[in-house]
């Protein structure tokens, strides 16, 4: 795999690093920031036979161009601290900008484990947009197209590697695990297909609410090459892929007919009460600094949820549910997997009905998806959440809805204060028992129960 040519840290410009993510400040949970180009020439590909939805991909390289782009690398502060595992993130665009949306809902994790992360600016509109944002740092940035995207992605995991003592600071990775959502998740699901059997740059993915099919292989300028509309991820890849499914990917963007069994190499987890956006990356997830105060913040959003944000309203609320904890148990999971060969938990799958016109969720008697990863938000519920119903432009359909209970169904639920915090307790640790909730989510779970008005 050619390695690209490293320059920076940068600076200059407006000063500051162009990417939307969280707010907080890193050296106070001592992290440090900093963000490098890469030069080089990319490759594109070509099939060189039909894509099928198997996912046993054979393609070659076809033409070259060359590119600019930028890595934003987070790290510990202090050596000691690293863990030796990179998450290289390939930064979500869809919004017309970079967008660090896996870092967002999992950077407690990483911080408290101190992995090293690093976001790649894969695309051509993330390049587009840091260059308008800010033409005087990004001058030098230039992106030939996205069938370029592969290998860019691929030249920034070998940068990584043949850079460490300039990107990391002196740190040698151990591990290297890719991860996107959403658009990113379906660039990765083509990228595991087709490209990861022939540059083995990473040890690992994680693929964060994927649709049923992937991106195209090949876009315009270059020559259109779509992948099927059922892609599965091919078996014999070698190296461990987690996938994490929302309500939303499954019965909106088509994944339920993407579904496989687990095997030695892939595991899906399937999230109850859970859509593809949601209140915590929206507005809770930016400013979550590890300090426990989001869990009851995040719970009681459940009882008032949101609409939305600044300049961002739906018709109705959204979900508020708890789709951040469980991402965080899935980075631990994965990295277990590959650097300790101790593979995740088995997960259930949603519990889905075929009997009537349209596939449906089958729901339990609070209107709340029976199956899948469980929480206490809808084991010990006090809302319906769902990844399905809201109305609305196409970013709102997204970002499922939560209908709190009233009064008296609460008070019926949960008779005293006490009662609701034992079964929320016990609902958590059920969670942590399986796999799926880290302990450090669990005590800010239950200390944000008790410090709730639920009850009585």
């Amino acid at each position: 795999m050619a390695s690209p040519t490293v320059t920076g840290p940068v600076t200059g410009g407006n000063g500051a690093t162009v990417l939307r993510g969280t707010t907080i400040d890193l050296a106070s949970v001592g992290y440090t920031q900093s963000e490098f180009f890469l030069s080089g020439n990319a490759t594109s590909y070509a099939p060189t036979a039909a894509l099928g939805s198997d996912g046993r991909w054979q393609v070659a390289p076809a033409s070259a161009a060359p590119y600019t782009t930028r890595i934003v690398v987070y790290r510990p502060a202090n050596p000691a601290r690293f863990n030796g595992s990179v998450i290289v993130e390939w930064l979500n665009v869809t919004g017309g900008s970079d967008v660090a949306v896996d870092w967002t809902y999992t950077h407690n994790e990483l911080i408290r484990d101190g992995f090293a992360w690093v976001g790649v600016s894969a695309q051509a509109v993330g390049v587009a947009a840091n260059k308008t944002t800010d033409p005087v740092r990004y001058a030098a940035l230039s992106h030939p197209g996205d069938s370029y995207s592969y290998d860019i992605f691929s030249q920034a995991g070998q940068a990584i590697l043949d850079s460490a003592p300039t990107i990391l600071g002196q740190r040698r990775p151990r591990a290297m695990l890719a991860e996107g959502e959403s658009q990113s998740a379906s660039r990765l699901t083509a990228y595991v297909n087709a490209i990861q059997p022939l540059a083995h740059v990473y040890n690992g993915f994680l693929l964060h609410s994927r649709a049923g099919g992937s991106a195209a292989l090949s876009q315009a300028p270059q020559p259109d090459v779509q992948a099927p509309q059922v892609v599965h991820l091919r078996p014999d890849l070698g190296v461990p892929v987690l996938t994490v499914q929302t309500e939303t990917d499954l019965m909106l963007l088509g994944y339920l007919a993407a579904r496989q069994p687990d095997s030695p190499g892939i595991r899906l987890w399937e999230m109850a009460g859970t859509s593809h956006g949601d209140n915590y990356t929206l507005t809770v997830g930016p400013g979550d600094n590890g300090s426990g105060a989001a869990g009851l913040q995040q719970l009681n959003s459940m009882l008032n949820p949101p609409t939305g944000t600044t300049g961002f309203t739906c018709d109705t609320p959204i979900n508020t549910g708890p789709m951040h904890y469980v991402m965080d148990g899935a980075q631990y999971a994965l990295n277990r997997w590959v650097t300790a060969g101790v593979a995740p938990a088995v997960a259930p799958r949603l519990q889905v009905t075929t009997s009537g016109s349209a596939p449906a969720f089958v729901l339990d008697a609070n209107g709340n998806v029976k199956g899948g990863v469980r929480t206490p938000a809808v084991d010990v519920p006090v809302a319906t959440l769902s990844g399905l119903g809201q109305p609305g432009a196409s970013f709102c359909r997204l970002f499922g809805t939560t209908v709190p209970f009233d009064a008296v169904k609460l008070e019926a639920l949960y008779p005293t204060h006490v009662h609701f915090v034992e079964r929320w307790a016990a609902a958590t640790g059920s969670a942590v028992f399986a796999g799926f909730i880290r302990p450090a989510d669990a005590a800010e779970l239950v200390t944000a129960a008790a410090r709730s008005s639920i009850g009585g």
